[in-house]
């Protein structure tokens, strides 16, 4: 009996100190990943916190912990660049508004100073008066449009649209800017109709904002071209032109907010950077996707892809 309470005392023993020894190492582990965040945020850096242990627990919690400070770094990241990007919306908006405003300004002090004018003079005067005035409030337009965009409060009521016919006629649309730019145009549009859950008046920006930047800037390369395709599920729209392009390292921004186009295709044109984001929200509210691949002076293609509808 005495030698079987003397076991038991032995192992209870052996247990409380293993216990023991466990509740100290995990105490030790914990005091220094303590001391290790501590480091990474005073410091601000993206360093992980590293250890070599045997304990499940611990490695589970270095684990979550690694991926918040993950998470935190994209935080960060996501917001420095938010930052950068209204730090540039507000020097373009800058930019493009000072610039005809300006304009404006001196158009009217001129018909309002220049009482020696003839009647043609101050009819012509008025008249570009007029298109500065349309281009500041379409400017101001396109960019409370994206701010809709962004915060859902642009409706986009969708229904059965077919691609065919809305493709052609914003081609005709451009048809005496394709002829007064010299540019050979390849269309290649099917004869049958294709449908789409889509929103014509939406389609129809997209397509004038990608129509237009490919005349606009790729319209030294000679060619302007729009392409339809189709398989069992999907349908594509290519819009493509042979000029100038753009290098490999913008393609992946030209759809960012604000990202301007004297930075991505060619520095001679400036613009606000809302054009491309504009087009990209709006496909995407048709539920589509767009892309873009450029090879300069060989081709280069804005492809819009749709679910195709069967019924």
């Amino acid at each position: 009996m005495v030698f079987i309470l003397s076991m038991i005392i032995v192992i209870l023993l052996t247990i409380i100190g293993f216990q023991f020894y466990s509740r100290r190492k995990m105490n030790k582990h914990l005091t220094k990943m303590l001391d290790m965040l501590s480091d990474i945020i005073d410091k601000e850096t993206a360093e992980k916190v590293l250890m070599q242990t045997d304990q499940i627990t611990i490695k589970l919690f270095l684990i979550q912990i690694n991926r918040l400070l993950d998470y935190n770094q994209k935080v960060i990241a996501d917001y420095a660049k938010m930052k950068e990007s209204l730090r540039k919306m507000m020097s373009n908006m800058s930019h493009d508004l000072k610039t005809p405003l300006t304009v404006i300004l001196g158009y009217v002090e001129k018909l309002k100073m220049d009482q020696s004018m003839s009647e043609g003079e101050r009819d012509e005067v008025t008249i570009r008066l007029h298109q500065k005035t349309a281009s500041v409030i379409a400017l101001l337009n396109q960019f409370f449009d994206l701010v809709k965009l962004e915060s859902g409060d642009y409706a986009i009521p969708l229904g059965r649209l077919c691609i065919n016919e809305v493709c052609r006629k914003n081609v005709l649309d451009f048809y005496d800017l394709l002829q007064s730019k010299n540019l050979h145009v390849e269309i290649n549009i099917p004869e049958q109709n294709i449908y789409i859950l889509g929103n014509e008046e939406a389609l129809n920006r997209v397509l004038n904002n990608l129509i237009s930047n490919a005349i606009r800037y790729g319209s030294d390369g000679g060619v302007f071209g729009l392409t339809v395709r189709e398989d069992e599920d999907f349908m594509a729209i290519d819009i493509w032109d042979k000029g100038k392009g753009i290098s490999e390292i913008h393609q992946e921004r030209v759809f960012e907010r604000l990202y301007t186009l004297n930075d991505a295709r060619n520095p001679e044109f400036q613009g606000s950077g809302l054009g491309l984001s504009i087009t990209k929200r709006l496909t995407e509210a048709m539920k589509g996707s767009i892309h873009l691949s450029s090879k300069p002076y060989k081709k280069t293609v804005f492809t819009c892809m749709f679910n195709r509808m069967t019924y």
